[in-house]
């Protein structure tokens, strides 16, 4: 008996930590793929041999830099800290983005950015339904048609090279 009421006690505790840790888990994931999205951007402007890629990168810049800063501005009023660099992953598919040039860059550049923007849009719908930070979920959901928009016109961009995804 006495470990039933211990456990009912701790439940909304344990609860209250695995929701924040969501959120916690969000602002991370969202930071560290808004820094690879400028990264890679700026790669794409200068190594992209389509002018469909170098504008692609040029949004990705615009777009994630603001972004990054809406978050930062968030994560900050939350005492939340955020990464200041790619997730391990990214970096390194940031570095084999580099080694390539041509239309193995835009190639490249091109499945990663539909699998990147795949993978957020995921995110932030999970944040959205699932997440317990108001300010998280109206970040959001403020941004979501945005990253939305960006893989509608990754995949333009890839049927119109003849890219399989």
């Amino acid at each position: 008996m006495r470990h039933a009421v211990w456990l009912m006690m701790a439940a909304p505790v344990l609860a209250f930590a695995m929701n924040g840790d969501l959120d916690e888990s969000f602002f991370k994931n969202a930071a560290e793929g808004g820094i690879a999205e400028v990264n890679d951007g700026k790669l794409a402007q200068a190594r992209g041999a389509s002018q469909s890629v170098k504008d692609f990168g040029a949004m990705m810049v615009k777009d994630h830099s603001a972004a990054n800063q809406k978050l930062a501005a968030i994560a900050a009023s939350q005492g939340v800290k955020l990464p200041d660099s790619p997730g391990m992953m990214q970096m390194a598919e940031g570095k084999e983005l580099k080694m390539k040039s041509g239309d193995s860059f835009d190639k490249s550049y091109i499945k990663g950015q539909i699998n990147a923007h795949q993978e957020t849009v995921e995110l932030f719908e999970k944040e959205i339904a699932s997440g317990k930070n108001p300010q998280a979920q109206q970040f959001a959901s403020a941004t979501l048609p945005t990253i939305q928009a960006h893989l509608a016109k990754i995949n333009q961009i890839a049927a119109a090279a003849g890219i399989d995804k």
